[in-house]
């Protein structure tokens, strides 16, 4: 068992930080939410940091679940005085793969090691400890960190050098993207021909239009319930950072740019907080 520090405990975080003290692991905690870290201790077996330079020290591995790009700089600049040799930081974080090869490069010039492994499977697959987890670093740091992250994770694979973990992540999100828009456009399709869409549904779900989507989400879509899942305004984060990647190298992505307007278009009706599938929302208002 390893002594780990857990920085970031929202809606992921909490859940993978208490799989990790659940399998016998040591856990100090950090959260920017005082509270959330106390909360979070009451529940769980381990420890509350003070600030992540605390959380970090002595620690074997130091896990990040946060935000977005400046709130992994800005925590990572606070425990970086506590990164030593042979330490192994993995940032679980959905964020840039510039970032991820910057703090690859500081954490080596210490003589650590650091892995960018951001995570797909939502609160359910946090609260269940059946995440999917893409990695960029180096062989030997994917190997040392895959049996702690195997406490959370379903799924572990090093896709290649540090970035690749937030490229396989966009990837990710312009597949989900394509798939739950042309999921939303069929169910509208189907009510405005006056179809019995769970018929629809049993005739098409066995074939080539079949998608995890389409079958966790299409009775809740038609019944206007958007509360299961990865929220709008995080889904807009990811496809902001996947668009600017492609704007680098050259990637082409006229539908991931469309539907990432009609995200804006649900947040506008105030859909912020609901889940990826209410695209059908906007076309049904």
């Amino acid at each position: 068992m390893a002594r780990t520090a857990f920085l970031g405990l929202g809606v992921m975080g909490f859940h993978m930080a208490g799989h990790l003290a659940a399998k016998g692991h040591e856990v100090v905690v950090w959260n920017r939410t005082h509270t959330k870290a106390e909360n979070w201790a009451t529940q769980h077996k381990g420890e509350v940091a003070k600030d992540p330079a605390s959380a970090a020290f002595g620690a074997e591995c130091v896990l990040l679940c946060l935000g977005d790009d400046p709130d992994v700089a800005e925590v990572f600049a606070a425990l970086e005085p506590s990164v030593a040799a042979g330490m192994v930081i993995v940032d679980h974080t959905t964020a840039s793969a510039d970032l991820a090869r910057d703090l690859y490069a500081r954490c080596k010039a210490k003589g650590a090691h650091f892995l960018d492994a951001p995570i797909s499977g939502g609160e359910a697959g946090a609260r269940n400890g059946a995440l999917t987890i893409m990695c960029g670093g180096d062989d030997p740091t994917f190997e040392q960190a895959q049996p702690i992250m195997a406490a959370y994770g379903k799924r572990m694979t090093h896709i290649g050098c540090a970035g690749s973990g937030q490229l396989a992540k966009s990837v990710n999100q312009i597949c989900i993207a394509g798939i739950v828009q042309g999921l939303a456009e069929g169910l509208h399709f189907a009510e405005k021909a006056g179809l019995d869409v769970a018929a629809v549904i049993e005739a098409i779900s066995g074939g080539a239009a079949q998608s995890w989507q389409m079958e966790n989400r299409w009775k809740t879509m038609v019944d206007d319930h958007y509360t299961h899942g990865f929220a709008v305004d995080w889904m807009r984060k990811d496809l902001r950072i996947t668009l600017e990647a492609a704007r680098d190298n050259g990637a082409t992505l006229p539908v991931t740019a469309l539907v990432d307007q009609y995200y804006a278009d649900v947040q506008a009706m105030g859909g912020n907080r609901w889940d990826t599938s209410s695209l059908l929302a906007r076309l049904k208002r």
